[in-house]
């Protein structure tokens, strides 16, 4: 029981300072070196900048998970119906300005400046995926209340 992996991506408009929301990605997938900018354009032609970080190791994608804090983890499990897919992912959102602000808290749907989450979650032949989506939850949970 695992995570195959987690990755966090946010959009920084082209005259934002992309190192913010670099350094927030680097903080949440533990690691400046799994963070990578890509500069490109918007529909509209202005430009962007896409800032993803991809955690690949499970221990360290659990570690990943559990910065997220407990009581947050504690609303996935309770919305992990909603928020688990067909294809055994995990999908939430941060809301970036309270981050910024040092306040990790889950956005509500349609807010504009967030930080995306994408987790994979290990599931064998036998097993139920949201069971194990939600196994994995309280395991990082664990974590996240013995790291404080």
């Amino acid at each position: 029981m695992g995570l195959h992996h987690i990755t966090w991506r946010a959009t920084a408009s082209g005259v934002a300072d992309e190192t913010v929301v670099a350094d927030a990605v680097a903080w949440l997938v533990g690691d400046p070196e799994l963070v990578d900018i890509e500069r490109t354009t918007s529909y509209h032609g202005s430009g962007l900048h896409m800032v993803s970080g991809v955690c690949k190791k499970k221990a360290d994608s659990l570690k990943s998970l559990s910065r997220i804090g407990v009581d947050n983890l504690q609303l996935l499990i309770d919305e992990a119906e909603t928020r688990f897919d067909e294809s055994n992912t995990l999908h939430f959102r941060i809301d970036f300005n309270a981050f910024i602000d040092g306040e990790v808290l889950l956005a509500a749907p349609g807010q504009v400046a967030t930080i995306k989450c994408r987790t994979k979650v290990e599931v064998y032949p036998g097993q139920i995926g949201i069971e194990e989506c939600k196994n994995i939850l309280e395991k990082a949970k664990q974590k996240a209340s013995s790291d404080v």
